[in-house]
């Protein structure tokens, strides 16, 4: 309550929590999975069922084992019953539309084999192409091709040595003009401008404060400063506050030293949660406690603010209020890649520090005109209002496609202007039953479970675009998949906001 004039407007976000029985289902599900699995297990051992994941040889038996067992109990009993739904080859370019390569397995997903056949038109709905500019217009790719042209395909050296190319400075000057901030560094892949970036911002004498739902590159990054971890609650500003509260009271283990620097780490959109950072709490608690904040906007930038520039845009806030900026262009602008931005002695510092910019090759240059072309568009530089257009858009496909969902009465964790749309699932044979269906109807869809989700909320997460017509997305909600579920629902009397999805073959992935 006492943060609520911080903000300037609505914060919506939605987190219900499921009836009982589906978490005892769930449960259920995963116990009756298990059990099956040691039986296969028992039987693979006595010789009555094939095995064909990697084992150690029997003339290295009595060597240290590179496969742990137990250790692979999941993929072997449960993930493999699934794994169709995964790695699915795409033959086209990942618009709103896109065509899959037709594969097939013999051996229950162990092997797959094609059948020659393309799945044409499949509605996308796992892409991260939340602006629409992964296309292939012949005219907006023009300046792509001339730079291929002039530059070619690859630098083959770092920024320090000789790959530094004049599209990599004007780019750079552009997400600085962007984001309204003194300076930026670009990357040539998003993970490492995280997993690389933090060990040079911090180390052993530092603590970090982490977010529990950060991304693996955040707590990879923050596992190889050395400095101290501690996790607090997701947007949860009492857990953080206590924390910042014990660091400057007690100091550093031990020796009771006040830590040399206290880095907070968020992201501005968590891609599985739909969750959007509450910025203007954090922000206040950085300044009280006199920390730094490290501000993941991979999946915000482009796709969230009045004019896409992200959650500081989208809070009204003041760029020079988050100390390091960060984003990937992998996202909202169709390329690949990442930046640092902030104050010119942040970047002066990574440099000549940061293990990307001195090991890591430059980004190619086709790939840094592609971000200039779509920023610019985004901008208005390019004399339309077409990228404007677009983030609009997005904004109304986004409330759109949730609020529909919910009048449907399916459990949709996140804010509602975030265009990740998690559904909730639950039950583990329901992931691979529901991604099946919807590929029947000509939709694909990105399913999720343990362990990238707590066991007992696995979800489909669909990614709404710009490049999403309201025809695709109607065509989405009112599959007949999703329409049987809510009529189960009410024809059982349940509550609109108890419905979860109720397939045949919920735990067909422990018997097949």
């Amino acid at each position: 309550i006492k943060y609520m004039c911080l903000y300037k407007r609505p914060f919506n976000e939605h987190f219900e929590q499921a009836p009982m029985y589906v978490a005892v289902l769930t449960y259920l599900g995963f116990g009756v999975g298990t059990i099956f699995g040691y039986l296969r297990d028992f039987m693979r051992a006595c010789g009555l069922e094939s095995c064909n994941l990697a084992a150690e040889r029997e003339e290295q038996k009595d060597f240290v084992p590179l496969y742990q067992d137990f250790e692979n109990f999941y993929t072997r009993n449960l993930y493999m019953r699934i794994r169709d739904n995964w790695n699915r080859p795409i033959c086209s370019v990942p618009g709103p539309q896109f065509d899959l390569m037709e594969r097939v397995t013999d051996d229950f997903n162990w092997t797959f084999r094609f059948t020659g056949r393309t799945i044409k038109d499949v509605i996308n709905m796992g892409s991260y192409n939340y602006l629409g500019f992964a296309e292939t217009d012949a005219n907006a790719l023009k300046t792509l091709a001339d730079v291929l042209q002039n530059y070619g395909t690859g630098v083959c050296s770092t920024r320090q040595e000789m790959g530094n190319l004049d599209k990599h400075i004007e780019l750079e000057n552009l997400v600085a003009r962007f984001l309204d901030v003194e300076a930026a560094m670009v990357f040539g892949m998003g993970f490492a401008t995280n997993s690389m970036n933090i060990p040079s911002l911090v180390g052993k004498g530092c603590l970090i404060l982490s977010d529990e739902l950060n991304h693996t590159s955040l707590v990879l990054g923050a596992r190889l400063s050395g400095a101290t971890i501690r996790i607090f609650k997701h947007n949860n500003m009492q857990s953080l506050e206590k924390l910042l509260r014990d660091a400057i009271a007690y100091g550093q283990p031990r020796s009771r030293r006040a830590w040399k620097k206290i880095l907070i780490l968020v992201e501005g959109i968590y891609s599985m949660e739909g969750s959007i950072v509450r910025l203007p709490e954090i922000v206040a608690l950085k300044k009280r406690y006199k920390a730094y904040l490290y501000l993941d906007e991979a999946h915000s930038i482009g796709a969230v603010g009045p004019t896409g520039r992200g959650v500081v845009e989208y809070f009204g806030m003041d760029p020079e209020d988050v100390d390091v900026l960060m984003g990937t262009f992998t996202k909202s602008f169709g390329a690949a890649g990442g930046y640092i931005a902030g104050k010119k002695e942040l970047v002066d510092f990574l440099r000549t520090h940061s293990h990307s910019a001195i090991y890591a090759t430059s980004m190619c240059p086709p790939v840094a005109e592609q971000i200039i072309r779509s920023m610019k568009c985004v901008m208005g530089l390019d004399g339309t209002t077409q990228g404007l257009q677009r983030v609009r858009q997005l904004g109304e496909n986004t409330r759109y496609f949730r609020r529909r969902l919910h009048e449907m009465g399916f459990i949709v964790y996140g804010n509602d202007d975030s265009p990740v749309v998690p559904l909730l699932l639950y039950m583990p044979g329901k992931i691979g039953a529901f991604a099946r269906r919807m590929l029947d109807k000509n939709i694909g869809v990105v399913v999720v479970g343990f362990p990238a989700t707590p066991i007992a909320e696995s979800r489909a997460r669909f990614c709404v675009s710009a490049a999403h017509t309201r025809e695709m997305l109607d065509t989405v909600r009112t599959a007949d998949v999703l329409v049987k579920l809510t009529s189960d629902a009410r024809g059982a009397g349940r509550s609109y906001k108890s419905v979860t999805l109720n397939l045949n073959n919920s735990f067909c992935f422990c018997f097949s």
